[in-house]
Order: structure tokens, then sequence, then C-alpha cells
């Protein structure tokens, strides 16, 4: 295989796969907050598993549609958008005034949270090389151990005791790699994938002869077979219910019980 530009790969990886730091930080920042901003808002117990839940939902949004947009835009302008929200989505949490602006801006988080679990993965799926493929796409995985790891470290920073808005500046932290995301998808390419099925095919040729050096044409025949497959195929939302996939996730239920029920 003639990887000469393995470096350029790593680096543009490195970059798309800080929206699955941003994915794990937000998750996990939230939860060191809690006790500082239920006193600071006086709210219930109900009034933290409602914020808390926003994040959740505004991610259930974001990846149900993020699938539709990130073909017709780009996965660039997605990861884009990603940076954008997740910047604007921390300042707004930290800024909230009252309990309804922070649950506003926790599902406005989530949209963010909820894209980048798709988009993240599928570039960097589709800018990486096929003999290093599997690594910087578990990077992705990795990202977001690493960002619930920052978002404790975070917490751990700034709780204080005696300032009960001590939690504002644990969402502040986000802002900061949510730049690098917008920033860096500022300087990186397109998925040559994406500009193949797009009809811009210079474009994806001076992509793949960055991240692929002597393998390029091999790669972009390869690529363009696949999406001229790939046009054949159709789904619709009511394949979710098909009985087919009924009956396997019934069996893998199954499987699990049996082995829960072994073990006793």
């Amino acid at each position: 295989m003639k990887h000469r530009n393995t470096l350029t790969v790593y680096i543009m990886s490195i970059v798309a796969a800080t929206g699955g730091l941003l994915f794990g930080f937000d998750t996990g920042v939230v939860s060191g907050a809690i006790p500082f901003l239920q006193k600071d808002f006086g709210i219930t117990d109900s009034g933290v598993e409602l914020i808390t839940t926003a994040g959740l939902l505004g991610a259930i949004i974001g990846a149900l549609f993020g699938g539709k947009f990130t073909d017709r835009l780009g996965r660039r302008k997605i990861l884009l958008a990603s940076g954008l929200i997740f910047a604007v989505g921390a300042l707004w949490s930290g800024l909230a005034s009252s309990p309804a602006s922070l649950t506003a801006a926790r599902l406005f988080l989530g949209l963010a949270i909820g894209t980048s679990s798709f988009a993240v993965p599928l570039y960097l799926a589709e800018i990486s090389p096929m003999g290093i493929r599997g690594t910087l796409v578990s990077m992705f995985q990795l990202m977001i151990t690493i960002g619930i790891l920052v978002a404790y470290f975070s917490d751990y920073a700034f709780a204080d005791e005696s300032n009960v808005a001590s939690w504002r500046p644990m969402f502040y932290v986000g802002v900061l790699p949510a730049l690098i995301l917008f920033c860096g998808m500022m300087l990186m390419p397109e998925s040559p994938r994406w500009l193949f099925s797009q009809g811009r095919d210079r474009e994806a040729m001076g992509v793949l002869r960055r991240t692929e050096g002597g393998d390029a044409e091999r790669v972009a025949s390869s690529l363009r077979a696949d999406i001229e497959r790939d046009a054949q195929n159709f789904s619709r939302w009511s394949d979710l219910f098909k009985t087919t996939w009924k009956w396997a996730a019934c069996a893998r239920r199954w499987s699990t019980i049996h082995r829960s029920a072994s073990q006793f």
C-alpha cells in the first residue's frame, strides 16, 4: 500500500474526532454541575431530571435527522455546524439565567451530540486509507471517553462549595474544543466519497491524492463502484419494523437472558 500522507490523514482525523470529545464532555459535565445549579436555581430533583434529559432528547433528534442533512450538505459542513452549536450551547449553558434557559441550552447541545455521533465516524471512515481505517474510526470512541474524563476534571477544578455559581465555568470549558473543531474543519477537505456522489470528481481526486498517495486512482474506481451500487438501494422508515429485524432483536434478547441465567 502506498500511503505516503499518513501524517496528513492523522491530523485530519484528530480534528474531526474532536466532535467525539465534545460528545463525551457535554454528556458528562452536567453530572458535576447538578449539585451547584440545583442550589443556585432552587429546583427540585424533577427539574434536574428535565435538564439532564433535554440533552438526550436533543441527541435523539440530531441523530434521526443528521444522516439526511449529512448526505445533502456534506460531512464537512455538518461538522462545522456541529462545532458552532457546541460552542454556542456551551456559552448558553454557562450564561443560563433560569432552569428553562438551561434546559433549552442542553436541548440545543443535544442536537450537536446526535449529529456528530453520525457525521464524525462517517467522515473518519471516508477519509481514511483502508490499512488504517479501523484505527482512525475507533478514534471517535476513544475521544468520547477522553471527553468524559475532561468533563470530570473540569467539574473538579471549578467545584467550590462556597460559590453556588461555580457550575457556570464548568460548561464554559466546552467552548475551547468546540472552537478547535470549528476552526479546524475550516481547513479540512470534504469527504472524497461525498464529492464523487455530487459529481465533483476533480475535487475528490485532489483529496484522494493527499490521503491515498499512489493508490488514489484505484480507490477512486472503488468509490465510484460503491456509489453506483448504493444508488440501487432504497430504504424507508417502515423498514425498521420489518419482521426480519423483530426476530433478530428477540433472538438477541433471549441470548442475553440465557447468559444471565447461566451465571446463577
